[in-house]
């Protein structure tokens, strides 16, 4: 198991820290570290808040504490997170492959319209983490040959249920919002509401063609 690096964050909070994973396969192994140690964490008093980041945890004290132990209560953390499976959840979500970049994507990759959509929808993600905005997912687990740069331009609103792909990796709109991905599709799965988000850090999905992306 990897080791964590601390850094502190204020007078409540500490950053847990893994190395840069060398592939996705590692980079997958870590997540699935930092989320079992997160459930671990959620059950614990000490802390008000747990928050998964990529390659890395936050946590903040219910209360200030100068002479907190870090050490010894992450120590028991994870060692209760190893005797643990995360409890994670699969979600297959239907997408219509209409979104105004999937051209882009092809050509930039030197590939037909089919076979993006081919590549993108056989795909198997993992949440990696929320961030950006409430309920946004970012996926891992997109095939290589789709990584793409973000727009140059970004929109200044991208409509609810948007798919698209920043980077090397690809992500759902939850809600309208400026942004600046290549959007291939898009899906009417609602993502978020005043209560839960759909999609939680460690769940998996698979996106399935659909003529109407419901």
């Amino acid at each position: 198991m990897s080791d964590f690096q601390l850094m502190p964050i204020g007078e409540r909070g500490m950053q847990l820290w893994l190395p840069t994973p060398r592939d996705s396969t590692m980079g997958l192994l870590q997540q699935q570290q930092i989320w079992r140690l997160a459930e671990q964490c959620r059950d614990d008093p000490d802390f008000a808040e747990v928050v998964p980041g990529m390659n890395n945890l936050t946590l903040l004290l219910a209360e200030a504490n100068p002479a907190f132990d870090w050490q010894r209560k992450i120590g028991e953390c994870r060692r209760r997170s190893q005797k643990h499976k995360h409890g994670a959840r699969h979600h297959k979500i239907p997408i219509c492959y209409d979104g105004p970049d999937l051209g882009f994507i092809a050509q930039y990759h030197r590939l037909s319209d089919k076979e993006v959509i081919r590549l993108h929808s056989q795909g198997r993600y993992n949440v990696y983490f929320l961030g950006f905005l409430p309920g946004f997912a970012y996926l891992g687990g997109l095939p290589e040959a789709l990584a793409t740069p973000r727009r140059e331009n970004p929109r200044l609103q991208v409509p609810a249920g948007s798919v698209g792909i920043g980077g090397q990796q690809t992500g759902i709109y939850p809600c309208s919002a400026p942004g600046g991905w290549q959007l291939l599709g898009h899906t009417s799965v609602p993502l978020l509401d005043s209560e839960h988000c759909l999609l939680q850090p460690g769940d998996s999905l698979e996106f399935v063609i659909s003529e109407t992306g419901a």
